[in-house]
């Protein structure tokens, strides 16, 4: 990857990361303590996060893992509470903890519909509240990683097209909210990212895979590095005077409107 931003432009940040032992999100923490940012994952499974505190502490980085449940309010304030602890101030929140399932509405139970709400939406909104009292005032940086979903339709996705509407509209009221504190709150929205579980679900074969890349204008699915790179900016002085902003990344997908989520998702 060609070096694009001075390097250690986090130096001496503190970054809490939810989702953080897998997918977007670790990407999202290897890069931030490549950039100097001592990193807490927060997640379900402590072996995952584990393991990737120990990949950054290894390449140089400070990392701590952090097993809780979003879902939980209570889980949000015990892992923020020891990262701040351990860390200090936290700077940056990433909140990127998300479920996802293909399954069309008239398919889906209502707890299968909550589940993905509890995570996205209500895990997000815990994640933020918790972490208020902790957050560097003035000067932090929280991004919620949403998705395409959120303003488009998409078969087989209603519960993560209500649950990344709601993370959307949710952050854009907190970045109102906190900016007189000095908190800004911006919304990363990627389409297709490579290499991820998500992918894998949705596009199980070859012949939908090579459909869904069709339907991008840029003609590839997103790498973990592009939204990572993203977030650094995001994260970063060089956008201390954004908020409240969706930054979409999707390779133009999603300009093309409904019909070209229907026609990939239809396989």
């Amino acid at each position: 990857m060609a070096k694009t931003f001075q390097d250690h432009i986090l130096q001496g940040k503190n970054a809490f990361i939810t989702g953080g032992g897998s997918g977007i999100n670790r990407r999202i923490a290897e890069r931030f303590a490549e950039q100097g940012a001592r990193v807490a994952l927060m997640g379900r499974r402590a072996d995952k996060l584990e393991e990737t505190a120990q990949g950054i502490r290894a390449a140089g980085g400070a990392a701590m893992g952090v097993a809780g449940d979003v879902r939980y309010y209570e889980d949000c304030q015990k892992a923020l509470g020891k990262a701040a602890a351990e860390h200090g101030a936290i700077d940056i929140l990433i909140c990127g903890a998300a479920g996802n399932f293909p399954a069309p509405a008239l398919g889906m139970s209502a707890n299968g519909f909550k589940a993905v709400i509890d995570i996205d939406l209500l895990g997000t909104f815990n994640t933020c509240r918790a972490a208020y009292e902790h957050l560097r005032k003035p000067g932090a940086s929280i991004v919620s990683i949403s998705a395409t979903h959120a303003f488009i339709p998409i078969p087989m996705q209603s519960h993560v097209c209500a649950a990344k509407a709601g993370v959307d509209l949710l952050s854009k009221t907190l970045a109102v909210e906190w900016a007189g504190a000095g908190v800004r709150v911006n919304i990363i929205a990627p389409g297709p990212v490579d290499e991820t579980e998500g992918m894998k679900r949705l596009a199980p074969t070859p012949e939908i895979r090579q459909k869904a890349m069709a339907s991008v204008p840029l003609g590839r699915f997103a790498s973990k590095d592009d939204i990572a790179n993203l977030a650094l900016f995001l994260c970063s002085d060089a956008a201390s005077y954004i908020t409240g902003a969706i930054c979409v990344c999707d390779g133009g997908q999603s300009l093309l409107g409904s019909r070209n989520f229907i026609e990939a998702a239809a396989g």
